[in-house]
């Protein structure tokens, strides 16, 4: 988010938030296929090829569907060969391992406590161990190979944080040694803890990120300026941040993207530039990096009102020199701009679903998930708008929002709709 708001939004830590490295460094890619939020760099872009450039009226062919995730917006993760969410069942919030080919389970973990909350996190997988987050802030490690709970804290009572109206949803980021993750307290807003030990590293207090400052949105790694940091999009008005990965020296903040009710979409990390986008009549903006003293300066390049481009909870991608992804806060239309000018390529026409849209990027096409259900193949062409498939993802009951951020891997969608998760073949043999 590695979707959070059961009745208004969903984190893009939805998880609903790197440019860098996102799992350990020495993660196999070929095992360790979408092994967080937003896949491999955390940034929404899948690395397959050869998969379908169009679908038939029916849509791509199930491979296989399961159920008995229990509720929940958390999209999945990919690897060791096994598939990663979290679900709501029997009222209390579980982490579940399933078989890659078939679903079938492995192990289901309870995780912290639950006021039968739908959890949003996504797992976050790193060699032997697996981490998420509860909707009630409890951050876990477990074992990869069982469930077995290794450590585990709480945001709330070790850190501080206050519970978010639509509870915790971020999806935590490992980085080396290290998970790093947003409590939101007054004296802890972003901490790092020892990711075997779940230790405290360091503690950083942002200005202004006390209370429910945890916002939505999932960390993201830049070296930005030259300065190796880590950038969360925090709520209750704080809006984009940037903190020392070396120590949690606070070292910037840009507010003009922040808005009152709830912040989610994880920011795109591209150089030393960061773009970053908020709902509700917020908008977008694309800050620029640079060093300044022993710090970094944040300077904004351009700010996209909320008619030109303001991202709900389905999230961004950047793809070659342009940003894709919906339009309209809870209107999901999808839009085009250039990163480097904020020119709107195309984006005034309505898609073909209604309510957000979650995107990922694969082999030149956008996957499209609406909250209605509907799912589009829509040409990533920054010249022209051109929808090249669509299809209904079946209903499943309790479904009434479809938010799960949807995932691209092995030649295969997977889309997670509560208690179900259905897995459809979209390689092109």
């Amino acid at each position: 988010m590695s979707l959070c708001l059961r009745k208004c939004v969903i984190s893009v830590g939805l998880g609903l938030c790197l440019w860098g490295t996102a799992v350990a460094d020495d993660a196999d890619p070929a095992v360790d296929v979408w092994p967080q939020w937003r896949g491999p760099q955390r940034d929404g872009a899948s690395q397959e090829k050869g998969l379908l450039q169009t679908w038939s009226s029916k849509g791509p062919p199930l491979a296989w569907k399961t159920d008995g995730l229990g509720a929940g917006y958390s999209s999945v993760a990919i690897a060791q060969g096994k598939i990663f969410t979290m679900g709501n069942r029997g009222g209390s919030n579980y982490v579940l391992a399933r078989e890659l080919d078939n679903g079938k389970a492995i192990w289901a973990s309870p995780v912290g406590e639950s006021t039968g909350d739908h959890p949003a996190s996504t797992p976050t997988v790193d060699g032997e161990f697996v981490y998420a987050v509860g909707p009630q802030g409890d951050i876990a490690c477990l074992q990869v190979a069982d469930g077995k709970l290794v450590w585990q804290k709480s945001f709330t009572k070790d850190f501080g944080g206050t519970v978010p109206t639509w509870k915790f949803c971020e999806s935590p980021l490992i980085d080396v040694d290290r998970v790093i993750c947003t409590p939101g307290g007054p004296e802890a807003t972003i901490v790092a803890l020892d990711k075997l030990t779940g230790a405290v590293i360091w503690k950083c207090a942002v200005p202004g990120g006390a209370g429910s400052g945890a916002g939505y949105s999932s960390t993201m790694i830049s070296h930005g300026g030259g300065v190796k940091q880590y950038v969360q999009l925090l709520g209750q008005g704080t809006g984009c941040v940037g903190i020392s990965a070396a120590d949690g020296t606070f070292l910037w903040k840009y507010a003009k993207v922040a808005n009152g009710t709830a912040t989610i979409p994880t920011p795109i990390v591209h150089e030393d530039y960061i773009f970053c986008s908020s709902g509700y009549g917020t908008g977008s903006a694309l800050l620029q990096l640079s060093k300044s003293g022993s710090g970094v300066e944040a300077k904004e390049v351009y700010f996209l009102n909320a008619n030109q481009l303001q991202n709900h909870h389905g999230g961004l991608v950047l793809v070659g020199d342009y940003v894709y992804g919906g339009n309209g806060h809870n209107n999901g239309i999808p839009t085009c701009v250039e990163l480097k000018t904020g020119k709107v390529k195309w984006g005034n026409k309505r898609g073909p679903g209604s309510g957000s849209a979650a995107v990922v990027y694969a082999d030149r096409q956008l996957y499209f998930r609406y909250e209605d259900g509907l799912m589009a193949l829509i040409q990533a062409n920054p010249k022209v708008y051109k929808l090249d498939g669509k299809f209904k993802i079946p209903h499943v009951p309790g479904a009434d929002k479809s938010w799960a951020h949807p995932v691209v891997a092995n030649g295969k969608l997977y889309l997670r709709e509560q208690d179900s998760l259905f897995v459809y073949n979209v390689h092109g043999k």
